[in-house]
């Protein structure tokens, strides 16, 4: 038997082990007027497993009473048994899967979130990050709020609470115009399931339809995985009300140009997913094409760091002629299991999960290619499983430009000192890695594969802070500084 401490060692050696890769946010899905409501919402999570596996959470209304079951680890661990959805009746529901970004992993974490408001009862989701939640949340408290749980998620609850409005979806509205960052929400109520997204549109969020019964979801592979019909992009700050009248569109924000995040492209969404029109399998093609354009190197194979690096080394080989090969092999079936992590473990550390395929790599020059480099501490160790299966030379391309600035909006990023790219020039980066040559494509060469001539900086299409330290958004818990509107929101919320 694995003790809690063993249990927590271990899920630290993991972390640790996955600290090198950007982790994704959360995903949110929710569903109205569906007989099916809670295995349809547990089926659509499970196709947004990779924004969060952490921790899931489903809510569900049956007319009469809400009804929750949330637990920690994956969807299919905890939700495929007939007996737990036979416990969350009902035609409505909401769901979600954690990655935590504010707060702990632990069960009063887990979303979605519950209250009994004087309006009745009410649950939400959250995919993306309050920038001013830390300061809302010690407002609140201030001023007598219990909070339950250590996510920004809560906020919204006591906000929807205090809010002197007399109809539900005005004291959401209410709620939401207090709020900085990046949010996607859906949240249930016992008449209506509501969306919404930011005013940038940082996170995303889709809506759908199955058998007549409108669904939200974070991404349209959970729609394909269901069978549901896209019908549209949830706009930039725009809030959806769908109830048995069928849906509603609101917009209670100032009209301004969206923002969409660019790392959805380059790594978050599904590679079947389609955002914002453009389907991220052919735009992470498109910046291995543009990658190749800018940095080719002569080369024998291009060799991808699975799985996210695949599309980009696809579209490199295609354009340069260069045999694309599986180089390294990945091992699906390593996660964060409770393996103790001996010594001998943690020598293996990047090995658990990459191994080199020695056939296609031995005297040749090879060309690795990923997404991205974070801290660098992993790419360190697959430069050298390459150089120890017999690789000639080592060349590194990342198909994103160098990640300068941490990011605030529910992208888990490690602190600017501890990025990379933010400590080093492109000759130290190289010489770290070990490779022997190394090109990241640039901010242009992105925006090139996203279909524009470059960026503009006077009118960025994306949120691409990470890379050029442009930030949308307030960031009031970063600098201190909160806005005046804020505060004057907060007193008219009473």
């Amino acid at each position: 038997m694995t003790s809690e401490a063993e249990a927590q060692t271990a899920q630290e050696f993991w972390r640790e082990l996955e600290s090198d890769r950007l982790n994704e946010e959360c995903a949110v899905f929710g569903i109205f007027g569906h007989p099916d409501a809670a295995a349809i919402t547990a089926l659509g999570l499970h196709a947004l497993q990779h924004r969060g596996q952490e921790a899931s959470g489903i809510v569900t209304y049956d007319g009469q009473r809400f009804h929750a079951e949330k637990r920690l680890g994956l969807v299919g661990d905890n939700f495929s048994d007939a007996s737990v959805i036979n416990r969350l009746p009902g035609s409505a529901a909401i769901g979600h899967n954690r990655y935590s970004t504010t707060g702990e992993t632990i069960l009063r974490n887990v979303q979605p979130l519950f209250a009994e408001l004087e309006t009745g009862g009410f649950a939400i989701g959250h995919n993306g990050n309050l920038t001013n939640g830390l300061t809302l949340r010690k407002q609140l408290v201030h001023d007598g709020a219990l909070c339950q749980s250590t996510t920004d998620t809560e906020v919204v609850l006591h906000l929807v609470a205090r809010s002197q409005r007399n109809r539900f979806l005005d004291r959401f509205i209410d709620a939401v115009r207090q709020l900085e960052g990046a949010y996607a929400f859906v949240a249930l109520s016992t008449k209506k399931l509501i969306g919404a997204r930011d005013p940038l549109g940082i996170r995303p969020l889709v809506l759908g339809q199955l058998d007549g019964s409108y669904i939200l979801a974070s991404e349209t592979c959970a729609l394909d995985t269901i069978g549901a019909k896209y019908i549209r992009d949830i706009e930039n700050g725009e809030v959806v009300v769908i109830s048995e009248d069928g849906i509603e569109s609101h917009k209670p924000f100032p009209p301004q140009r969206a923002r969409p995040c660019i790392f959805e492209y380059i790594y978050f969404a599904r590679p079947d997913s389609v955002v914002g029109g453009k389907s991220v399998y052919e735009v992470r093609k498109r910046m291995g094409h543009e990658l190749a354009r800018e940095s080719a190197v002569d080369a024998d194979v291009i060799v991808p760091i699975p799985d996210s690096g695949v599309p980009a080394a696809l579209g490199f080989s295609q354009e340069t002629g260069i045999p694309f090969e599986l180089g390294i092999i990945r091992n699906h079936y390593v996660g964060r299991t409770f393996i103790q992590p001996t010594q001998r473990i943690r020598e293996l550390g990047v090995r658990l999960k990459h191994s080199a395929n020695r056939s296609q790599v031995e005297g040749k020059r090879i060309v690795l290619v990923d997404d991205s480099l974070v801290r660098g501490t992993t790419s360190v160790k697959i430069v050298q499983m390459m150089r120890d299966a017999g690789a000639k030379e080592v060349h590194f391309r990342l198909a994103s430009p160098p990640i300068t600035h941490s990011d605030f909006y529910g992208i888990d990023t490690p602190e600017r000192d501890k990025l990379l790219a933010a400590r080093m020039d492109l000759e130290g980066m190289r010489k770290f890695v070990g490779a022997d040559s190394l090109a990241f494509l640039s901010v242009d060469g992105l925006y090139r594969a996203m279909g524009e001539e470059a960026r503009d900086p006077a009118r960025p299409l994306y949120t691409d802070h990470c890379f050029t330290g442009d930030y949308p958004t307030l960031l009031t818990d970063v600098t201190g500084e909160t806005h005046p509107k804020q505060l004057s929101l907060l007193a008219e919320a009473g």
